[in-house]
Order: C-alpha cells, then structure tokens, then sequence
C-alpha cells in the first residue's frame, strides 16, 4: 500500500474502514486473513490437549487424588462469569467503535480488563488450594493434564489482557487509525476465542471431570 493511500486510510472514521472504495480492498479484512490463521493452529493446539485429557482423566498413578476431589463445578462458575462479561464487555466497546466514541471504548475496554484480570486472580486461588492438598503436576499424569490445560489457556488470556493495556494506550493516544483499529478487530477475535475455549474447558474437564 503506498504512502498516499496509508494517509487516505488514516483520516477515515472507523465506520470507513470497512467499506472498500472502488479499487481498493478492505483495510481491516486484509489485516485480519494472517490473523484467523494463527487462530487456526492455536485451536489445534488446544484440541491436542483436550485429546490428552480424554486419555489421562483416568490416570492416576500412585495418587489417591482422583478427578471428582480435584475439580469442583460450581467453583469453576465464578470465573466463567467474570470471563464472559468480560467478553460482553469488549463487544461493547466495537459498538463505541463503530459510533467513534473514543470514551466509550476506553471505557468499555477497561472494564473488560478489570473482569479479566478478576479471572486470572480466582484461578491462581483455586490452583493454590491445590497445592495445598498436594495435587501437584508431578502427583498423576492426570494432574499434569488438568495443569496444563488451565494453565495455558490462563496464558493466553494474560497475553491478551497484556494486549489489551496496550490497545487501551495507543487509542487514548493516537484514536481511531487504520493501525489502531486493525488491532483491536484481532484483539477482539483472539478474546471470544478465549471464551470459546474456556466453555470447552468447563464442559469436558470441569463437568465431565466431576462427574
């Protein structure tokens, strides 16, 4: 893209950038295509843990800490909550971006990280109650499983709170740019997919572990 057109796309609103000119593509779908590919493998890795998971909810080893002691339904429903209003949060503060409403998105985005901060925070309690009991990664491959499931996808959204302080910064600063808005489209794609994961978190170690 030359330098002319960069400047054309930079004084648009962000309503703008989604419609393309005649001639010219849509800015914020070509920035998004490289995006949803890395979504692609991410969900692969995910897939080969909950693959894992079937094979090991069972093995215990010389552990007497079994899936049902570990795993407790209604206190995974605490941050099941704050994740998804934090969601509903972030898909707030697109509807501002839509309106060009600078405020409402700092806003909107700032509670969505607040709500995923509170996430993060109730599961580094729950996984240091487990310590507490000895149910350690090293105790059963079960429990090495059940770790690192949780923990990457607690990973991930630490990335993306990173992510979204940053995003929080550069809108405050620069508005609504070409650049600005691209990042918050793959922003938003890499949240919900995080609330995607954590509902098949839920369902099959959670639920199904308890049980």
């Amino acid at each position: 893209m030359s330098r002319h057109d960069n400047n054309r796309y930079r004084d648009r609103s962000p309503v703008t950038l989604w419609a393309p000119d005649a001639g010219h593509p849509d800015a914020i779908g070509l920035r998004s295509i490289g995006f949803w590919l890395y979504m692609m493998s991410d969900a692969m890795i995910f897939a080969a843990l909950f693959a894992a998971h079937g094979v090991y909810t069972h093995a215990y080893g010389t552990s007497d800490i079994t899936a049902s002691q570990v795993i407790d339904p209604v206190e995974g429903l605490l941050p099941t909550l704050f994740l998804f209003t934090s969601v509903l949060m972030y898909g707030l503060a697109s509807v501002a971006l839509k309106n060009d409403d600078r405020a409402g998105v700092v806003r909107w985005m700032g509670a969505s990280l607040g709500l995923g901060v509170l996430f993060l925070l109730v599961e580094v309690w729950e996984f240091a109650g487990l310590v507490g009991e000895g149910a350690v990664p090293q105790a059963s491959a079960f429990l090495s499983d059940f770790w690192t499931i949780v923990w990457v996808h607690g990973g991930h959204v630490f990335v993306g709170l990173i992510w979204m302080a940053a995003m929080l910064i550069q809108i405050s600063r620069e508005g609504f740019t070409e650049t600005v808005v691209g990042r918050f489209i793959n922003l938003r794609i890499f949240w919900f997919f995080q609330a995607v994961i954590w509902v098949c978190v839920y369902t099959y170690v959670y639920l199904m572990g308890a049980s």
